[in-house]
């Protein structure tokens, strides 16, 4: 349920009507969230062009077997810092993928999505929280999850954000904080923290 955060977000966001709305997912992994926004989009009749952007052949190879054909979905290799689409990207989106990263690829991305989305970009992480780490390490153990997920898990948890973080960030990355607005959610279940930032649309 990872993706409501972000689903919440572009509800409130303002728009044309019968305008395309253009959407990049930096870190797009296995493509959960881009189907969910496709989805979303089509309830609404909202026309939109997606895009999925990932390092890993093997997350792109993933998101192209699991996601329809109808839903048209572009999934690329590559960069994103290195992504120049011949036409202008609304709306960037981010999620679970920036507690992977160190302080100045973070500054680097937060860089690039400003300069790239033309009406917004949200960013939706994990909330760092000792008691949080405590409980999905209890959990995982009790229901015996692969020893990778459970590894996996307690460093996201570990490696995750509280607002200070971005605090700090966002201005190393030439952002007035005033412009963004990170606050703490909890998303779905006990063992899940979030932490979103988003571009406030004028």
């Amino acid at each position: 349920m990872g993706y409501r955060p972000t689903l919440a977000w572009l509800e409130r966001m303002s728009r044309e009507p019968h305008e395309q709305v253009r959407v990049a997912d930096v870190g797009s992994g296995g493509g959960d969230l881009l189907r969910q926004i496709a989805v979303w989009a089509q309830r609404r009749r909202i026309a939109v062009k997606l895009t999925g952007i990932d390092l890993n052949p093997y997350a792109t190879r993933a998101a192209a077997e699991s996601t329809p054909k109808e839903l048209g979905i572009v999934w690329l290799t590559g960069d994103a810092l290195e992504y120049r689409p011949k036409k202008a990207i609304d709306i960037v989106v981010s999620s679970l993928m920036m507690h992977h990263l160190e302080d100045e690829e973070i500054i680097a991305q937060l860089r690039w999505m400003e300069a790239t989305a033309q009406a917004g970009w949200f960013i939706n992480d994990l909330e760092r929280s000792e008691w949080i780490c405590t409980a999905f390490e209890l959990v995982a153990g009790l229901v015996r999850w692969h020893r990778f997920v459970r590894h996996d898990g307690s460093v996201s948890f570990r490696r995750a954000f509280r607002k200070e973080d971005w605090a700090r960030l966002l201005p190393m990355a030439w952002i007035p904080q005033g412009s963004c607005d990170g606050r703490a959610l909890v998303a779905g279940a006990v063992v899940r923290g979030a932490m979103e930032v988003r571009q406030c649309i004028s």
